[in-house]
């Protein structure tokens, strides 16, 4: 299995257009063109998709989890879309969309997640519907039409960041999930700072963009300079990234202490036998103060 590219994309006009009617996939011009997205210099009377975003949501999340079931080779790992996990306040009301856990069951406890993932994916080029030759073509990557695809798009990204927070502060047993949110667009440079700042701080493991090529013409940033935003250019080096967030042993700790505070909680810690107890100890100290 390949990562995203336009293949993808047209496969997702062709499954949907057996149910869906090119009015609900596609706007049309006053020109009558039917298109993806409305032209950069388009200037005529234009309206409003609903159905498709829906659409292009399942599509996206059913292909994330059948990618990650294809490289995670660990027999005890299960992919498990639509997850609750109620102990972290993840509810039927804001299912994770991917969860990779060690019970292939809808409803998981904190201790049988290894990974939480979001997925904030979209159409990236600009695609064309023919109803006379019943034909669908790609006419322009994302710098050629008005849309603004997965991280493009600041508000999905700051939706991503709030539910990413709200589970990480929910409860201490969220402390040991790695979260990521998954895309298929470059991260706006208006949000590169803060996905490092908050790869960083631990609250997310990183924005993972899983389209080597979004433009069809020159190059997109690979990753920012502490990697809370990294595109992944092959199955097999997202493959080895998976298998590092599994392999480690995180631990998210936060808090506001006075230096007095935290001194009395390191020499403490430090009493430990060994740098795992001391870091462990420490952060039981951090916990219940």
């Amino acid at each position: 299995m390949i990562l995203w590219n336009k293949h993808q994309e047209k496969l997702f006009f062709l499954n949907s257009k057996n149910f869906a009617s090119p009015r609900q996939l596609f706007y049309k011009t006053e020109d009558g063109r039917y298109l993806a997205y409305w032209p950069k210099k388009y200037r005529g009377r234009k309206s409003t998709l609903q159905a498709r975003n829906s659409l292009i949501g399942n599509y996206t999340e059913k292909w994330v989890a059948d990618l990650f079931e294809e490289i995670i080779d660990d027999e005890n790992l299960h992919i498990v879309q639509q997850a609750r996990i109620p102990s972290v306040g993840i509810t039927s009301k804001s299912p994770a969309d991917i969860a990779v856990a060690t019970s292939d069951n809808k409803i998981l406890k904190a201790s049988q997640v290894k990974l939480i993932c979001e997925v904030k994916m979209s159409l990236v080029w600009n695609w064309e519907y023919d109803p006379r030759q019943d034909n669908i073509c790609e006419v322009g990557d994302f710098r050629t039409h008005q849309g603004k695809p997965s991280f493009t798009r600041s508000d999905s990204v700051l939706k991503a960041i709030g539910k990413c927070i709200d589970i990480r502060v929910s409860n201490l047993e969220s402390s040991k999930i790695p979260i990521i949110v998954v895309g298929n667009a470059p991260l706006s440079n208006g949000f590169s700072k803060k996905a490092d700042y908050l790869k960083h701080a631990g609250l997310i493991q990183g924005f993972w963009s899983l389209n080597p090529f979004p433009l069809n013409h020159g190059n997109t940033r690979k990753s920012t300079p502490k990697k809370g935003f990294y595109r992944f250019d092959n199955t097999s080096e997202l493959k080895r990234h998976l298998n590092q967030l599994f392999d480690q042993d995180l631990n998210f700790f936060s808090g506001m202490q006075s230096p007095e505070s935290l001194g009395k909680m390191i020499e403490i810690a430090d009493r430990q036998d060994s740098y795992e107890n001391k870091g462990l100890k420490f952060l039981n100290l951090l916990k219940r103060s």
